[in-house]
């Protein structure tokens, strides 16, 4: 198999959770960007960081990379690259751009260019002036950045958040994709209690049931690259085997998710039970002044409402007062809370012990992380 550099995208301040979980999969040789990680890997590399990321956006694989500060070395520079290797005579390839401090700052004449220089290329490769484009997706990006041209083609399709397992949407959902970097950030393990007190659809619950049983995120979904030569149907089935010997049933998770909106539970429910792990989790309409476990050193994972709309703002900040006088009843506990509202520490009554700038949509957060103590070490294994 040939070792080519590929590209995971994600959320601006994700991308050293990306990198670990890259690791885990075995790719270490990366490079972390703004936005996104570069690796190495194979034609097996596309289907496992497919079916196994959980906090990036997407995989893509860069064709190229050059300085382009004017339309020819753009169409010159993307003519060069090798697409032949990659486009089959019938593939569809749109191209979608996007430009950041760079003289070629129309987007649309930066699509044009590429097109037309890949499809240069194709007349050379299959000697042929017409190219239909009835076969296969090979969605081509060109991202230009400080007049730095990267060429890439997806492969994963809709964004990896889409698991498959939410068709049906609550008014504000979390990301997928969030959701997991949230319990990752966490530092969340199965053998510890876990309440999101604001549940909505069940994300936050269901993203910890999937990594509690080692589920591959991707496994109830396809992909682009699916129907592509370079990955045939084989690697794809050795992929997937390889996820579903990795599952594991973890028994006597304690997993609980609450909300006062009885519809966005009957959501959750669903949702849980489309992710095959509707046994693993415990849902209930409660509000979050009934809070409370019997449970020592557990987490609260939560995404609160932010008051964005138009009066709201005093009912949220009577929340977050609430919230934390209800959290000091669970010392030992754990907390960890995003929202985007700027003085939260002060209305929640405590300084967070770290905090972390994320995008929830397009909404700059803090991810505010409050640390109980450690459990004993006689009890580690213990703790209930």
């Amino acid at each position: 198999m040939a070792k080519m550099h590929l590209i995971a995208t994600c959320i601006f301040g994700l991308e050293a959770i990306v990198a670990r979980e890259l690791s885990w999969l075995g790719y270490t040789d990366q490079h972390v960007d703004n936005g996104r990680v570069t690796f190495a890997g194979d034609e097996e590399a596309i289907c496992r960081a497919n079916l196994w990321l959980r906090s990036a956006e997407r995989v893509l694989i860069k064709v190229g990379e050059f300085k382009a500060l004017t339309f020819d070395e753009l169409f010159e520079g993307t003519k060069a690259l090798p697409w032949g290797d990659w486009l089959p005579e019938n593939a569809e390839f749109p191209v979608n751009g996007k430009s950041v401090d760079s003289k070629l700052a129309s987007i649309p004449d930066c699509q044009a260019i590429v097109k037309k220089a890949v499809v240069e290329k194709m007349k050379l490769k299959y000697k042929k002036e017409w190219f239909e484009e009835t076969g296969p997706l090979y969605r081509i990006e060109v991202g230009m950045l400080k007049d730095m041209a990267t060429l890439t083609i997806d492969t994963s399709g809709m964004g990896l958040h889409k698991r498959g397992y939410r068709t049906l949407v609550s008014e504000a959902p979390l990301k997928e994709t969030i959701a997991a970097a949230m319990l990752m950030i966490s530092r969340w393990k199965p053998d510890r209690a876990l309440i999101d007190p604001f549940c909505g659809s069940g994300t936050i619950p269901i993203e910890a049931a999937l990594i509690a049983g080692n589920i591959a995120p991707g496994a109830k979904r396809s992909f682009t690259a699916e129907s592509w030569w370079q990955t045939p149907p084989e690697l794809w089935k050795k992929a997937r085997e390889e996820a579903a010997d990795k599952a594991k049933r973890t028994p006597d998770l304690r997993i609980h998710g609450s909300d006062i909106d009885k519809d966005v539970l009957s959501l959750a429910r669903y949702h849980a039970a489309q992710a095959g792990v509707a046994d693993d989790i415990h849902l209930q309409r409660m509000p979050v002044s009934e809070i409370s476990s019997r449970y020592k050193y557990g987490f609260i994972v939560c995404n609160p409402p932010y008051g964005e709309r138009l009066g709201e703002m005093p009912d949220v900040e009577k929340l977050y007062r609430e919230m934390g006088a209800i959290f000091k009843g669970l010392d030992t506990w754990s907390f960890y809370i995003i929202t985007s509202h700027m003085n939260f520490e002060k209305l929640f009554g405590r300084k967070a012990n770290k905090k972390r700038k994320l995008y929830n949509g397009r909404i700059m957060c803090n991810y505010y992380q409050f640390y109980g103590p450690p459990p004993p070490r006689d009890k580690l294994n213990l703790v209930q």
